[in-house]
């Protein structure tokens, strides 16, 4: 079954993987949200391509998610002495991956021929793809004006409370090389438990995709486990934003994109009020078979819709 997964930040990066453990590479194409993308230090840095990728090559820091394993932090302690930026922490490994990448990209090269580079060097078999090799940012609104994503994030650890986003760029994007073909050639559509509203949006919302989405059975794993997020500021946003947080909230908020919705047992109580087919199953993953055994019942769950 050929998939194409649309993934952004540390639990849509362990789907992916777990569904690379099962399908074959050319089965499976992992479309990445790049809206986190920001130039730092003079660097251009894809955090969520880096998730992915790194995820995806087995060399992923198991206590955070995303970085890399076994980093060291050289760089940022002789920074920090020089008295330069350290609110974005930068490992040693990690570093390598922003100096090359933002060689490349002066160089001519486009973001997604990179990440194809990178992958083939890092041993990932399926395509991973930036949605777009134009630059689209991620702006937070706020009560306290309009923020960069990172910012945001990173630097303000979420603190201001939102009121909404807005992609920049996002009406001149264009989808990234082979990810209408990968759409088109697919067999459905799995959103990962990702954020939807600043790791799914911002991919759905490149000018095309959305409209080959809605042709292809579409399956989406809600982020939100008994009201909160695994990781990352997503309830948050939604309770600021007016909205209780919840899986049903998630499934509201694709709407009738979705023709089945994959829940956690927590929430079994939510899935006869959903108003589509649902998959209840335990949708945490904590080992690398978590992964594999959630991916298995995904797809096998897709399948049958």
């Amino acid at each position: 079954m050929k998939i194409v997964a649309l993934a952004g930040g540390v639990g849509g990066a362990k789907l992916a993987d777990g569904f690379a453990e099962i399908l074959s590479p050319e089965d499976l194409t992992i479309v990445v949200n790049t809206g986190d993308d920001f130039e730092h230090l003079g660097l251009y840095i894809s955090p969520d391509l880096d998730t992915v990728c790194y995820t995806l090559a087995g060399i992923a820091s198991p206590e955070t998610g995303w970085g890399r394993a076994d980093e060291t932090w050289h760089f940022m302690e002789n920074l920090e002495r020089l008295g330069g930026s350290t609110w974005f922490r930068l490992g040693d490994k990690d570093l390598a991956t922003h100096l090359e990448r933002t060689r490349l990209l002066k160089a001519g090269q486009s973001l997604s021929e990179i990440t194809a580079h990178f992958c083939t060097a890092w041993g990932v078999g399926p395509t991973v793809s930036p949605m777009s090799d134009q630059a689209v940012r991620t702006v937070v609104l706020s009560d306290e004006g309009e923020l960069a994503f990172q910012e945001y994030f990173v630097a303000r650890r979420c603190s201001p409370h939102v009121s909404g986003f807005r992609f920049e760029g996002i009406e001149a994007a264009l989808p990234a090389p082979g990810v209408l073909d990968a759409i088109y050639e697919a067999e459905a559509i799995i959103i990962c438990p990702s954020n939807p509203w600043v790791s799914i949006d911002p991919i759905l919302k490149v000018p095309g995709i959305l409209s080959a989405v809605k042709e292809k059975v579409v399956v989406a794993v809600s982020p939100i486990i008994g009201g909160k997020a695994v990781k990352g500021p997503a309830a948050r946003m939604y309770k600021e934003l007016g909205i209780a947080p919840s899986a049903q909230a998630v499934a509201e908020h694709y709407g009738d994109l979705l023709a089945g919705f994959v829940i956690d047992s927590i929430d079994r109580e939510l899935a006869k009020d959903l108003g589509l087919r649902a998959l209840v199953t335990d949708t945490i993953m904590t080992r690398k078979e978590d992964r594999i055994r959630l991916g298995k019942e995904v797809l096998s769950f897709t399948k049958d819709l």
